[in-house]
């Protein structure tokens, strides 16, 4: 399997857009204060063409398998919650009428890999490990910097292989009200 990861394009929003929210539909549909996936599809899209925010494809690497995108990436600097925020916030208040302020997931001082997305047609065959180690590479190899995830407490296959990879828990976080250990790799 010949994999090439690299940033993302503007013009890949759907692929995009359908493996953000397999990796984060319950938290996106809480920001959205609906269980519609077109409705929650169609915003995301929006976010991730545009740039400044913290969905946008600025943010985003794509695994390519045959020139196809099939998995995909959201990761950002930690320091740029608020900034990367705030389009975001913006977007929801005009939309649905909704405040947005969920709890602080990132914080300064690392590169914060917000959510890993893989395709349903090539999920369990090691994509999701290649784009961490990938990101491994890039970000604390050749860029000595700390990546920082979040993991869910009633996930422990993903904490195993975070752990497998190198990421340790450093605390616990809270999103859209569930507890999660906050692991990081440096």
């Amino acid at each position: 399997m010949n994999i090439m990861i690299r940033k993302a394009k503007a013009e890949e929003v759907k692929p995009i857009a359908t493996y953000l929210m397999l990796a984060m539909e319950d938290i996106f549909y809480g920001f959205i204060g609906e269980r519609n996936y077109e409705v929650a599809i169609e915003v995301l899209e929006e976010l991730i063409q545009s740039r400044g925010n913290q969905y946008s494809f600025e943010n985003c690497w794509v695994a390519e398998l045959d020139s196809e995108p099939v998995a995909v990436a959201c990761v950002y600097n930690g320091g740029n919650l608020y900034q990367l925020r705030k389009p975001v916030g913006e977007l929801i208040k005009t939309r649905f009428n909704r405040d947005f302020n969920p709890e602080d997931e990132t914080q300064s001082g690392e590169f914060y890999i917000d959510c890993v997305g893989v395709s349903e047609h090539h999920q369990g065959k090691g994509l999701g490990s290649k784009m961490f180690n990938f990101l491994i590479d890039e970000f604390v190899h050749k860029r000595n910097e700390t990546l920082g995830l979040l993991v869910e407490e009633e996930n422990p296959n993903a904490k195993r292989l975070y752990q497998k990879l190198g990421f340790e828990v450093v605390g616990e976080k809270t999103l859209m009200g569930k507890k999660l250990d906050h692991m990081q790799i440096s």
